[in-house]
Parts: structure tokens; sequence; C-alpha cells
């Protein structure tokens, strides 16, 4: 075990991976989210630029988050992102981001459940509030495509 405390709560290796793999996905798209801001171009591009700021924010926090819980059950948070894409136009940023959201909600209710059979119930909280903003940010980036 990797983290500096000796868990009062213990997990299976499954559920530690689970919580490596959300991390891996928000450090993605926190990175994806804000090169997508930073890179962005015309009207439209301009009118989300602020959006996309702000949930590339928001998904460093999930990030961190995760992390901590994560080491408490004495794992090493993971440092590497899953791939990362940019996309070369508005279109397909955000329709990446659409799909990318949705496997969060999958990934993260998977969490829950993992979590609650195994007796976890602080891992399950954190991951419903964190669901919910998934949930927020899929709805988010399905009505700006509605725009573009």
């Amino acid at each position: 075990m990797a983290g500096k405390n000796d868990a009062v709560t213990k997990v299976s290796k499954d559920l530690l991976n689970l919580l490596n793999e959300a991390i891996a996905r928000e450090l993605q798209v926190s990175i994806q989210y804000m090169w997508q801001h930073v890179q962005w171009g015309g009207v439209k591009g301009f009118a989300v630029q602020g959006t996309l700021q702000s949930i590339a924010i928001a998904e460093m926090k999930h990030a961190e988050a995760i992390a901590e819980r994560l080491y408490y059950l004495g794992e090493m948070p993971t440092t590497k992102p899953n791939p990362i894409f940019i996309g070369s136009n508005l279109g397909e940023m955000i329709g990446q981001n659409i799909k990318d959201e949705a496997g969060a909600i999958t990934l993260y209710k998977k969490i829950i459940e993992a979590a609650n059979k195994e007796g976890d119930t602080t891992t399950a909280f954190l991951f419903k509030g964190i669901l919910q903003q998934e949930e927020d940010h899929h709805d988010t980036f399905t009505t700006l495509m509605e725009e573009i």
C-alpha cells in the first residue's frame, strides 16, 4: 500500500483501480477542456470559451478529491491522463466532450455501485456529488452542440 494512512476502510483492488481510472479521466478532460479553451476559434468559440475554462477547473478539482480519497485508502494516485483530444474545430471538440462526459457518468455509476457493495459509503458519497456535476457538464455540452 502506497498511501500514508492505514485507512480504516478497506476496499478491493478492483475499486482502487476504478478510482485510478477516474483520476486518469479527470486529468484528461481537465487538460483537454483547458486546451480547447485556449484554442477556441470564431464567434461560436468565443461564446463557449469561458464555459470550457470553468468546466476544466471543475474537472481538476474532481481529480484532486478522488486522488485524496484514493491515497487515504492506501493507493498511489496515477499522474497519467487518458489520451487527450483537442479537435480541429468547435464541433469536434464539443462532440468529443459529450462522449467523455457520458463515459464518466457510466464509470461513476459503476464506482458508486461498487463502493456501496463494499460498504465504502464515503467513496459512494464523493462520487454521487461528482456524478451530479458530470451530468451537468454533459447537459451543457449537449446544449452547446445544438447551437454549433
